[in-house]
């Protein structure tokens, strides 16, 4: 399996472009899936995207086959997606005193027609209305399938701060996604929809 990415790999630095479309269509369903989940912004992860893809084409030739070229190409998407984040935090922070997030409105998510399920939809308006944090280690973790030490590892923060980031994304979106189940005794579940 490696060996193919590894040859698939050389063919890049090589400067063949049929290499670096197979890359590009093998994988950048799942890399679009998680910028835009990152960044909680399609047409902002239209843009990332494209840059990580860049970024890939220049590294190309640090790939050394240690894992697949799936999981390096992800690792670089998440690095790419974190420094933006940082950046955007930065320009943000410089062009605005104070962001005043009380007095924000948030709208609430339709109520679903099946209330058992949630739709893909409501769920991914609702993972766009957490915080930063809350999304990013959510994202990674219960989207992603990342452990708590990956998580931590790639977002730069403890274990501690994963569960608890990740357990509040969990809160927030039973709120957000069920506005009455945080009064109601049963337990709220997230159903996966194909």
């Amino acid at each position: 399996m490696h060996q193919d990415d590894l040859d698939l790999a050389r063919r890049c630095r090589e400067g063949d472009s049929t290499a670096f479309e197979a890359v590009y269509r093998a994988h950048s369903g799942r890399l679009f899936g998680l910028v835009s989940r990152m960044l909680a912004s399609a047409p902002e992860a239209e843009d990332v995207l494209q840059d990580v893809f860049i970024n890939a084409h220049r590294k190309m030739g640090s790939y050394r086959g240690e894992s697949s070229l799936g999981t390096w190409l992800y690792r670089l998407a998440v690095n790419h997606c974190l420094d933006h984040l940082r950046s955007r935090a930065a320009r943000m922070a410089r062009s605005t005193e104070s962001l005043d997030a009380e007095d924000a409105a948030e709208p609430a998510a339709s109520e679903p027609r099946v209330p058992t399920a949630v739709s893909r939809i409501d769920l991914q308006r609702a993972i766009t209305q957490l915080p930063e944090g809350c999304r990013l280690a959510f994202v990674l973790h219960d989207v992603e399938g990342l452990d708590h030490k990956e998580v931590a590892a790639a977002l730069g923060i403890t274990e501690g701060t994963s569960k608890s980031q990740v357990h509040k994304a969990r809160m927030r979106l039973r709120v957000l996604l069920d506005p009455e189940a945080a009064s109601r005794k049963r337990p709220f579940q997230l159903v996966k929809t194909p």
